[in-house]
Order: C-alpha cells, then structure tokens, then sequence
C-alpha cells in the first residue's frame, strides 16, 4: 500500500516512467492463453477533496504516449430517492453503502477483460445519474480514482497498483466547502453559499470519521496506510511494475524482485561450463532466497516485545505450524535451506514417476500425520509442464490440507507450467526466483538450466569444463 504526498513530483515522475516501461515487456507464452494484453490498473484513493483529481491529471498528462482511461467512484452513486433528497444535508456520501459497488466491480472486470463498458452519468447537483450512460473502451492504463475505492477487497484484487493520497484534514475541509461554493454559484444569495459551506464543513467533519472508519476496517484487510519516505516508495514501484506479465494475470504467483547478485548467480546455474561444486553452492544460495521469501507469505499474528532497552517492539509471529514436503528427487536439493531457516521443520516426501504419454504415477508418499492442519511448503527446483506439481499438490488435498495452505517453492518456471498449475489451483502460491521462457518440444525449460537433479547430485555423466574466468 502506498501513500502519496502531492509534493512529491518526482515520485509521479517515477510512477509514470515505470508505467510507461511496463507495456515495453513481451510476453514469452503463446497467444492462445493471453488473449489480450492486460491493462495496468491504478487505484487511487483518499479522503474528500484530497487532491485525488489533481494527483489523475498529472499521471494522465505524463502519459501521453499511452491510451489512459480515468473512471471515477463517484459516477457510481446511487440515486438518491426524493425522501433522501429532502434531508440531503444528512446524507453520508462518504459511505460504502453510497456507492453501487457490484456495478463498479463489474464494469472494471469487464474493462480488464478488454470489453467497452457503460458508466452511469451521475449529476451532482441533482444527485441522480441521467442519460446518456458514458462510453468507456479497454485502455492500456485505467486509473480508478475515488474515497473508498481500496474498501472492497474484490476491487482492489483488480488493481496493480494501489495509492492513498493523504492530505491535511483541515485543508480538506476548506476544499470541499470551496467546492460546494462554486457548484452553488449563480443559484442563489452570498449567504446562501456561506450557509451551505458551514453545512458542507459540518458535513465534511462527519465524513472525515466516516472516512477514518472505513479506512480503519479496511486496515484489518490489508490495506493500510502509512507514511513511506519518497525512495521507498519509488523502490516499490518499480518492484511492482517490473514484474512478469504471469503475475498480473496471477496474483498468486510472485517472483523474487531481481538483482545482480541474483542474476549473477543465474549466470552461473545455468551456465554449461559450471562446475558441480559450483553449481551446488550458487544453486543453495538461490534456494535459500527462495524459502526465505517464501515464509514470508505465510499467516503471521502482531505481537509487542520488550527489547533490552527496556522499549516496547511491535512485530510479528509467524505460523509455527508447518512442513516441508520435497517431490524427489530434485526437491530433496531445497530441504537442507528449508531446516537452516524452520529448526525442527518435518519435511514429508513424493516420489511421482512418469514416462511419455502415460501419465505421472504415484510410487512413493510419506508425509506428516497432522499434515492437514499444516502450512505446507512444496519443493521442487523445476516448473516445466506442471504435470509433477498437479499430482503432488493433489495429493496434499486429498490429505486434507486446504488449498490456500500450501506455497509452492521452485528456482525456475515455465509459463506453461505456471498456467497448468494457477488454473488448476488458484488459491495456491508459487514462490519462484525466475520464469523462463517456454518448453521445447521434449518438455525441457528454455533457457532452463539442465537436468537439476543431476548436475546438483553429480549423477550425470558427461564431463564438466571448468570456467577459466571463475575464481
């Protein structure tokens, strides 16, 4: 979650550079799967007269070379029946329940799915929406601006991007009074605006709470709101917004953020010419990196310490209830990271084996007893087809182990087995440190890296070279 102050221009800059450098990533998997290029979708909340407009306008002006649709939260009031017409002025419009929010998800569904929508034309004045509806057609960014656009978990599992606007309350107050002045102007007295803006500021103050509220509530779901220096901010932007094409269509899927080091260390796995000794200690680093983002994604509860100074910590506890479970025998090379990390972890074992068309088989399986009330962290170096990964995760489920609790841990990915695998089991995560470009027709990842399991153990046959250049 992010929150943008107005005064930090050069974060929009930031935003709409690493934006624009999002539709320069080709997708490596075949048409037939990714029917349409998916839009980057931003929302973008705060309270009333936050500056959120403003905030829109400088994003959409930045991107000019790119097609960018702004709807707005607001054209999805409810009309208000004459009774709530004569007592107006007590109208929260600040609340969930003004908005006519399973049309909103629907129409922003509709527009990731690459279809035109009609957006209701809603007038502020009379607040009722009236004729004609408003023509939006799918664009490469959709901006979703609006108070309460980060309530609704199922609109916000939409966006690829989410930031909060945060303005001074006081002045928020001067802003909304303002602005109720000018769309009263001509329609009556002086004293006439003055009242109404007193009303409006009133109104204002009560809207504020009802704001804090959601807000609040909406902390508990993940959205929560803080004040990040301007690098960290930046940071996480481009984090987001590098990602593979993979993790936009499946929010499950997450691949560890790139460096040199790992990239370096890519090099070197992969490379033909690496020694087995070699390839053992880089490959053990990857796989280290890779367990320890994946425990990052297990449930965790907030806990106060006292340090020795005596001050008081708040941090956080994470599920001690877990297992490993390695598809041998590639996985077998990942449960020496997984004990380093959990002392103590039970780790339980797969052995699936299959050839050609025949399908994969179950040969082997122990597992922990209590597995069904574990989080359970599934190894295997080598995403290919997914076919491997479909019969162990599988076979956890007929165990009893529910969906959600299992995290599947791999250094690398292919497309189509990250495909098999998300549209099978959804509510999984895959925790990957890189995704590869396709499989060649026998089935391998390319690039890929070889056979793991026999370049890890030393069981292949062929002789190594040794790079001069390593030292």
């Amino acid at each position: 979650m992010l929150v943008l102050e107005m005064t930090d221009s050069e974060m929009l800059a930031a935003l709409t550079h690493s934006i624009k450098d999002h539709f320069s990533i080709q997708s490596n998997y075949g048409s037939e799967e990714v029917p349409h290029k998916q839009p980057f979708i931003i929302g973008l909340a705060g309270g009333t007269a936050s500056g959120k407009a403003t905030v829109c306008n400088m994003i959409i002006s930045q991107l000019h070379d790119q097609r960018v649709v702004l709807v707005s939260q607001e054209s999805f009031y409810h009309s208000l029946t004459d009774e709530q017409l004569e007592k107006v002025s007590e109208y929260n419009f600040d609340h969930p329940d003004a908005f006519n929010t399973e049309l909103l998800l629907l129409c922003m569904e509709r527009l990731k799915h690459g279809h035109a929508v009609s957006i209701p034309n809603y007038d502020v004045k009379s607040h009722k929406c009236i004729e004609p509806d408003r023509k939006v057609n799918p664009s490469d960014v959709i901006i979703l601006e609006g108070i309460l656009v980060l309530q609704d978990q199922r609109v916000r599992d939409l966006m690829n991007m989410k930031i909060f606007v945060d303005t001074v309350q006081i002045l928020m107050c001067g802003l909304r009074g303002g602005y109720n002045v000018i769309q009263l102007k001509g329609e009556g007295t002086l004293k006439t605006c003055l009242i109404n803006t007193l009303n409006s500021l009133s109104l204002v103050s009560k809207n504020l709470y009802s704001h804090q509220r959601n807000t609040q509530m909406s902390s508990s779901l993940e959205v929560q709101i803080m004040m990040l220096q301007v690098d960290l901010i930046v940071q996480h932007i481009r984090t987001k917004l590098g990602q593979h094409d993979l993790c936009k269509i499946y929010p499950n899927v997450f691949v560890i953020y790139s460096t040199f080091q790992i990239r370096g260390m890519h090099t070197l796995i992969r490379d033909v010419r690496t020694t087995k000794h070699d390839f053992v200690f880089y490959a053990d680093r990857l796989i280290r990196l890779v367990v320890e983002h994946g425990l990052g994604h297990l449930p965790f509860t907030e806990k106060q310490i006292i340090t020795p100074t005596g001050s008081v910590y708040s941090g956080v506890v994470f599920c001690r209830r877990l297992c490993g479970v390695s598809i041998i025998r590639s996985g077998e090379s990942m449960e020496n990271a997984l004990r380093a990390c959990c002392k103590g972890i039970k780790i339980g074992k797969i052995l699936i084996h299959g050839e050609g068309d025949n399908g994969r088989q179950l040969i082997y399986e122990k597992l922990p007893a209590d597995i069904s009330s574990r989080q359970v962290l599934l190894l295997d170096p080598v995403l290919a087809s997914g076919s491997n990964a479909i019969k162990g995760i599988s076979l956890l489920l007929s165990k009893g182990v529910p969906e959600s609790n299992i995290i599947f841990l791999n250094l690398i990915a292919a497309p189509e087995g990250i495909h098999a695998v998300c549209k099978k089991f959804p509510k999984l995560k895959i925790v990957t440190s890189e995704i590869d470009m396709s499989l060649n027709k026998d089935l391998r990842v390319i690039p890929g890296m070889g056979e793991f399991g026999d370049r890890y153990f030393g069981t292949d046959n062929s002789d190594t070279i040794v790079n001069p250049d390593d030292t």
